[in-house]
């Protein structure tokens, strides 16, 4: 009978993956070894591969580009980065290596993007999408951008009033896009986005307000759909809403060259995802083309804003079991030296599932179990798989600690959980190291953040 937690992984996976192996009974995530990270920094740990954010962005491209060519498509395809998703240095310069754009959405990612430039490691004709309801130091920053002379910077009027501030102000001609207030889903509580401009209202509004006025070029029309690219009759439907919208206002508006699909592309939360994303994107591509040549106008560059797909599978935490409680006859308890409310907010708040395996112990038999974390609170707990209602590790051996990894945690946790703040239950913040590849191909590690302080807690609470 086999029954060691290997087996399990195996019967139940195609198992090795791209990303996942085992050696000797220890997992190895992307070639590196993940017992050997825990023996230098220990646990809780967060990591980040920076390597993966490079394929991820590549592969799109490939994707995009292949999709084109296979039917002839005019325009060409831009990548840019969703810099909500995570707005680290090393993340932001890891995207700008591989020749990606940014979409920002508040007034601080544009002191980023400045200080960027400043290093050297941001060039003036980049583009800068610059989406979100936007508050008065938002729009002078980006007028800022724009009378400084960063020439694709491209601000996305999400309401009516917005372009009366860049009419009062800019002294230089401004690109602009409109965005689309998307009809949502049926099963969402509303029925259009609170983001963007009415369908009914986008060719009226570019005649009246932009169309005869020498400071604006409308070069962009953007779109978002909040459940993603899916295979779906609601995606491909409100896709060729947009297209259509695009083709409708390119009749009156010459200089509209770009479609910005916004992002969407899901990620791996189990290892038994499956997402044809090559079909995808040739449909993406195809349903655009097809809508442009029944409406007789040239195909539009293509945008994507990608930011859990740029990042997300970059990411991991390490933890240990501390210890086990057996609190009835069917539940067991396996107690992390962390909290997932903490670490991984999306766990509690979005009720998110990331791929979660054993470290160590593959040989070990296994066990259902729960997982809860060091709050005192009864939502610090992590009970089931994407694919399944249940959790199995590694039965507990006396004397050899159990350790355990999260991965594909690299979007947003940072950001919501408030990196640096106060942790519910002043849980501190794990360290958190970068994991990058030499010439030689050979991995080396640096720690980009230390382990939260209680010095740095207090301070806060203004002790």
């Amino acid at each position: 009978m086999k029954n060691k937690y290997i087996d399990l992984i195996e019967q139940t996976f195609d198992f090795p993956t791209e990303e996942f192996k085992v050696i000797d009974d220890e997992l190895y995530f992307n070639d590196i070894p993940m017992m050997d990270i825990i023996k230098q920094y220990g646990t809780p740990v967060k990591l980040t591969y920076l390597p993966k954010i490079g394929k991820q962005i590549q592969k799109a491209r490939r994707l995009f580009n292949v999709a084109m060519a296979k039917v002839d498509y005019e325009g060409e395809y831009h990548y840019c980065l969703c810099t909500k998703s995570s707005h680290f240095s090393f993340i932001l310069e890891e995207v700008l290596k591989n020749d990606a754009h940014i979409e920002t959405s508040s007034a601080f990612d544009i002191n980023i993007i400045e200080q960027l430039y400043e290093e050297g490691k941001f060039k003036k004709d980049n583009y800068i999408i610059c989406n979100g309801f936007k508050r008065p130091q938002y729009i002078e920053n980006i007028i800022n951008l724009i009378e400084n002379d960063f020439v694709n910077t491209i601000p996305i009027i999400d309401n009516l009033g917005e372009i009366d501030h860049y009419e009062e102000r800019l002294t230089k001609k401004c690109k602009l896009g409109i965005r689309i207030a998307s009809e949502e889903e049926p099963r969402f509580e509303f029925y259009t986005s609170r983001l963007g401009v009415r369908y009914n209202d986008i060719i009226p509004f570019y005649e009246a307000k932009i169309k005869d006025n020498p400071k604006f070029e409308l070069t962009m029309l953007h779109f978002f759909i909040n459940t993603g690219i899916r295979d779906n009759a609601y995606y491909w439907n409100e896709l060729l809403k947009c297209v259509n919208v695009y083709c409708d206002l390119k009749k009156i508006c010459p200089e509209l060259t770009s479609l910005n699909i916004g992002g969407g592309f899901p990620i791996k939360n189990s290892l038994s995802f499956n997402y044809d994303y090559e079909y995808m994107a040739e449909e993406i591509v195809s349903q655009i083309k097809a809508a442009c040549i029944r409406n007789e106008v040239p195909e539009p560059d293509i945008f994507t804003e990608f930011g859990s797909y740029t990042v997300g599978e970059s990411g991991a935490v390490l933890y240990s079991i501390i210890d086990q409680k057996r609190q009835n006859d069917r539940e067991v308890w396996n107690m992390i030296d962390s909290s997932f409310m903490t670490t991984l907010p999306d766990t509690w708040a979005a009720h998110q599932r990331f791929i979660l395996l054993a470290i160590n112990n593959w040989d070990k038999e296994y066990e259902r179990i729960f997982l809860g974390g060091l709050t005192c609170d009864s939502q610090d707990y992590y009970n089931s798989e994407a694919h399944a209602n249940a959790i199995f590790l590694p039965k507990i051996s006396n004397g050899k600690t159990q350790y355990i990894g999260l991965f594909h945690t690299g979007a947003y946790q940072e950001s919501i959980g408030g990196y640096g703040g106060i942790q519910h239950c002043l849980i501190p913040a794990p360290k958190h190291i970068i994991i990058d590849v030499d010439e030689e191909g050979e991995y080396f590690t640096k720690l980009f953040g230390k382990e939260q302080s209680y010095k740095s807690m207090l301070k806060i609470l203004g002790y």
